[in-house]
């Protein structure tokens, strides 16, 4: 059935159920759910977490038409920003439009360390761990052997020696986790290895821990799009396009607009991960450091000009090493809903279409940047917060929200005023 989302964003939230619905996208069940707001039950969020008194909610968005690889996805996303959905909606229909995003994973691997100290002869200590290798990958496997039986486990090992105030021998070992995210597996795996790993050095261990900077689970994200797509005037595209390509070089050279930059990427990315029941924080903890991987941070993503072509390059790479399997995944039904929506995705699929997301984001906040502003896009959502926070009900909405942008700078205050005017 071919997919039409007109006026999507317009529609009540039932009509985007039954637009779901009727596009095989969710089931009878997921559709019943959403409508009766099944959420995470008490019971299982006490099995969850600890000093549970409650659950917190957060609206439940898609972003549709993001195609990747020839593939079109309706993306779930949970954020309580606005212009955050709008602007990545808008992106992915731009996008669709100029063909899409390929993307790829390089290799999905975790890393965990083992840190040593204390080895009287670091040199001689690393070459002995090396030459029993094979020993070792095979110990850490033994360690966890039902991810060897679905096709994973220890892959290859290597060792640094790492200088600070106190001198360190680490020991690196890469495992491919498969579907999960493998930070349990990782550290049995270590904790296996800790005792012969201080036989062989001589030394001690201080711990043997899972690494969050994903280096061996690489994902690179790239589109073209011409400059038509970009406004109907030539000259006025052209710019935009020259526009958005210096604020690419502008997060590359400084910091400071680079932190900005990459947590407008993050915008979208976190908002996936929550949604897919992905741990956003250590996603985002390797992509920060992976922005400073040459030493200096910069801007995850890069959008350059094709003058002979007039198109727009985007390109992103940055770790993402999510899972589809493990945590909470198979408990929380918003989770379960959310690979449902996705078409149950294997986990280099999803991160394929996660990082195309944060680069659909960053496209979107860099085009309004050089072009409206960002405020431009931002009013409409504001002032309806600012209508809600100021007690206004359903149908006082719209007609506060039209009255504040009219006024163009404004407040709570201002709204609470109008609010007051529009009663009597």
């Amino acid at each position: 059935m071919k997919k039409s989302w007109n006026g999507f964003s317009k529609k009540s939230t039932q009509k985007r159920l039954e637009l779901l619905k009727a596009q095989a996208l969710i089931s009878l069940e997921s559709q019943s759910s959403l409508e009766n707001n099944e959420n995470l039950s008490l019971a299982t969020a006490d099995q969850l977490s600890e000093n549970v008194v409650g659950t917190f909610s957060l609206p439940y968005s898609v972003v549709p038409e993001l195609l990747v690889n020839g593939k079109e996805y309706t993306v779930p996303y949970v954020t309580e920003e606005p212009s955050v959905v709008a602007a990545a909606s808008f992106a992915s229909k731009v996008i669709k439009r100029a063909g899409g995003f390929t993307a790829q994973v390089h290799q999905r691997r975790m890393i965990g360390q083992v840190a040593l100290y204390q080895v009287p002869d670091r040199s001689l200590a690393a070459e002995t761990i090396i030459s029993k290798k094979a020993d070792l990958l095979e110990l850490a496997n033994q360690a966890y052997p039902s991810i060897v039986k679905r096709g994973g486990g220890a892959r290859d090992l290597h060792v640094e020696q790492v200088t600070g105030e106190t001198e360190f021998l680490v020991v690196y070992l890469h495992v491919d986790t498969q579907e999960a995210m493998g930070a349990n597996m990782l550290n049995t795996m270590l904790e296996a290895l800790k005792p012969v790993l201080e036989e062989l050095s001589q030394g001690q261990s201080l711990m043997g821990i899972l690494s969050n900077y994903a280096t061996d689970s690489l994902v690179t994200a790239t589109c073209r799009i011409a400059f038509r797509y970009l406004s109907r005037q030539k000259d006025e595209a052209r710019e935009i396009a020259e526009k958005m390509a210096l604020a690419s070089q502008f997060a590359q050279a400084d910091p400071y607009r680079a932190a900005t930059h990459n947590k407008g990427i993050f915008n979208g990315i976190d908002a996936v991960l929550i949604a897919t029941g992905n741990d956003w924080r250590a996603i985002e903890a390797g992509a920060h450091a992976y922005a400073s991987h040459d030493g200096t941070y910069r801007g995850l993503s890069r959008w350059t000009i094709d003058l002979e072509k007039e198109e727009l390059v985007g390109e992103m790479t940055l770790p993402m090493p999510v899972a589809t399997k493990g945590g909470s995944i198979g408990l929380n039904p918003r989770v379960i809903l959310s690979h449902e929506l996705l078409g149950y995705p294997s986990a280099k699929e999803l991160a394929q279409v996660i990082v195309s997301i944060g680069l659909a984001q960053n496209f979107a906040a860099l085009k309004a940047l050089v072009s409206t502003g960002i405020q431009h896009g931002h009013m409409k959502l504001q002032a309806k917060s600012l209508a809600l926070l100021a007690g206004a009900n359903e149908t006082e909405v719209a007609p506060l929200v039209e009255r504040l942008i009219a006024e163009k700078t404004f407040n709570l205050e201002t709204a609470q005023r109008y609010l007051e005017i529009l009663r009597s």
